[in-house]
């Protein structure tokens, strides 16, 4: 089994499940989501969003495959692209941090590991990026499990720590530093350790080459 983590971009942006595509949940003030399912015209506003973003921020999203099938998806952005952001009563998001407003994995691919893979590639990025947070409003009920919000029970597995509480709609915080796995680390110590011991051999190896 492969699994590969890709940006979202126009192109791709069809391989989120049917629903997400459709869905401006967050890319729309309420009112004027309203508007556009009235009209039927989700799916363009949802492509406008990224295209927007993409063009004045950078890559706000990542799909994540397996054996070359779309099998979940992580969005994310600062928070004053986001319209919906103001509406939660635990808002504003912090100025050091950008918004994470969804992440899915289909039914299908639940229980392997992938919404984890997917909030450390998003992390990933960011840390690139410079950002120092990620933030996101999460849905602590536990019957809503097909809702626009990010359980918060998940994204308290994965690293989250609660900076707002609220009994519906706590705002949690991933602090970038602590975001790389243990096997990122432990592979980045193997490389330091290689290197020095590369260096010594050679370093120590130079003396036996000279005449006597």
């Amino acid at each position: 089994m492969s699994r590969r983590v890709v940006g979202v971009t126009l192109d791709n942006l069809e391989h989120l499940p049917k629903r997400c595509r459709k869905c401006v949940f967050w890319e729309l003030a309420p009112h004027l989501k309203e508007q556009a399912e009235e009209y039927g015209q989700t799916d363009f506003e949802k492509e406008a969003w990224v295209s927007s973003v993409l063009l004045e921020w950078g890559s706000c999203g990542r799909i994540i495959y397996v054996d070359n099938v779309p099998a979940g998806y992580a969005m994310y952005a600062p928070p004053s692209a986001v319209p919906r952001a103001v509406a939660f009563p635990t808002a504003p998001v912090s100025a050091d941090a950008v918004l994470l407003t969804a992440l899915r994995v289909l039914p299908e691919f639940e229980r392997g590991g992938l919404g984890r893979v997917l909030v450390q590639a998003v992390a990933k990025d960011l840390t690139r990026r410079g950002v120092k947070a990620i933030e996101a409003f999460s849905d602590a009920s536990i019957d809503d499990e097909a809702g626009c919000v990010i359980p918060a029970n998940f994204l308290l597995s994965v690293g989250f720590k609660t900076v707002r509480p609220h009994p519906r709609w706590p705002r949690l915080r991933l602090e970038l530093r602590t975001a790389l796995s243990w096997k990122e680390d432990v592979e980045a110590a193997l490389e330091r350790l290689l290197g020095t011991v590369t260096i010594t051999g050679v370093g120590s190896a130079e003396p036996s080459l000279r005449p006597a």
